[in-house]
């Protein structure tokens, strides 16, 4: 039984998904900030050809990485780019992307099975790209087609993650019994070794190749007090739903100041003080007039919608966000050895994370479980069947 499940097409986990949008590797890394702000996407793909330009797309046009805004947060953390942020803005996207030997981004065809896009993952995939071969069929699940997505050869592509691939397990969960009620100390997926990591005390400018590293394997990281207990965290996810100012922040703050100022409440008065006042200390006027103009921006923003909140049609914002999209205070999600994986998996898919730190009694962190790491087990479920 588990064995047809496993078999089943990825496309059939793909109905119902918005279609990608897209950018060219050419543009600049202030073109993908203008689409990401304009349409209020989480993420875009960067594709080797230009589809809004090109009348033919050749077939040898790929889907080469994906951006976000903590990627253009990280980038403008540089210390030159600081210090010029409009230049910087300029910048070709193939600055952002990220090159591993097996790739970050790998394409699937529709009709390849569920375990052929695991063993992608465990090779090292962090995202696949899935084309949608029946316009008619999507456009029958969704109240309108999408506008300006990609469509290449007259087809339409969706992101496969790790969290639908386990949303899609835990709804046959039973299948995989025992497994998934043993507690994850048993099971060998709780990995101490690969922590990211910062003490609340240290520069958030030291954990910043942390931050770019926590995003490509979709994880977080950790802050942690001197006797190695859980804090908070400083996430992706979290900082994927401010605006590029916050790179101010990470240049000037503390890990642990840094935690509060992205947290969904909006930053504190005193900190984004700080922030401003070292900013000139430190002579970055350029960034200094990008975080005022965005402050400026933002409270134009919150004062147009508040007659559309008091109709309740109003956007939730926190301080530094510019969209809608879901955002996630900064407390860490946290579980014990003894919890069983099903719990995990349920708690993990709850929160929208893709990872769940491992803590002792004591609040000492002790590792992580991932996404990754369960479909690993599950995998391996599968071939002793």
């Amino acid at each position: 039984m588990a064995v047809s499940i496993f078999s089943r097409k990825v496309f059939d986990l793909c109905l119902g998904k918005p279609a990608l949008r897209s950018l060219s590797v050419s543009a600049t890394v202030g073109d993908a900030l203008s689409v990401l702000k304009r349409l209020g996407e989480s993420y875009l793909s960067l594709w080797s050809c230009d589809h809004d330009k090109s009348s033919r797309i050749s077939d040898d046009c790929r889907c080469v990485g994906k951006v976000c805004m903590v990627d253009i947060i990280c980038f403008l953390c540089k210390e030159e780019n600081l210090r010029s942020p409009a230049a910087a803005l300029q910048s070709s996207l193939s600055v952002l992307i990220t090159k591993t030997p097996t790739g970050i981004v790998r394409h699937l065809e529709s009709h390849a099975s569920l375990v052929e896009a695991i063993d992608l993952i465990l090779e090292g995939a962090q995202n696949l790209v899935i084309p949608i071969p029946s316009q008619s069929r999507r456009k029958k699940l969704l109240q309108k087609p999408s506008s300006k997505s990609t469509l290449h050869n007259n087809r339409e592509y969706c992101w496969l993650t790790q969290e639908d691939i386990i949303r899609y397990l835990l709804n046959s969960i039973g299948l995989f019994c025992p497994t998934p009620i043993n507690p994850i100390n048993t099971l060998n997926v709780i990995d101490p070794k690969n922590i990211l990591a910062v003490q609340y005390d240290d520069p958030a400018l030291a954990a910043l190749p942390l931050i770019s590293q926590s995003l490509v394997n979709h994880t977080s990281v950790a802050i942690v007090d001197l006797d190695g207990k859980l804090i908070g965290e400083i996430s992706p996810f979290t900082l994927n739903s401010c605006d590029e100012s916050v790179s101010a922040a990470i240049a000037t703050l503390s890990a642990g100041d840094l935690m509060a100022y992205i947290d969904c409440g909006g930053p504190p008065e005193d900190l984004v003080q700080l922030v401003k006042d070292r900013l000139e200390a430190q002579n970055l006027e350029a960034a200094l007039e990008l975080m005022e103009e965005e402050s400026t921006i933002t409270s134009l923003s919150l004062c147009s919608s508040s007659s559309d909140e008091e109709s309740g049609s109003g956007r939730s914002k926190s301080g530094g966000s510019y969209s809608a999209r879901l955002v996630r205070r900064s407390e860490a999600i946290v579980c014990y050895p003894w919890n069983s994986l099903v719990a995990v998996m349920i708690q993990a898919l709850a929160h929208r994370v893709s990872y769940v730190w491992v803590v002792e009694e004591d609040g000492s962190l002790s590792g992580i479980v991932t996404f990754a790491a369960m479909l690993k087990v599950f995998r391996e479920r599968l071939n002793s069947l």
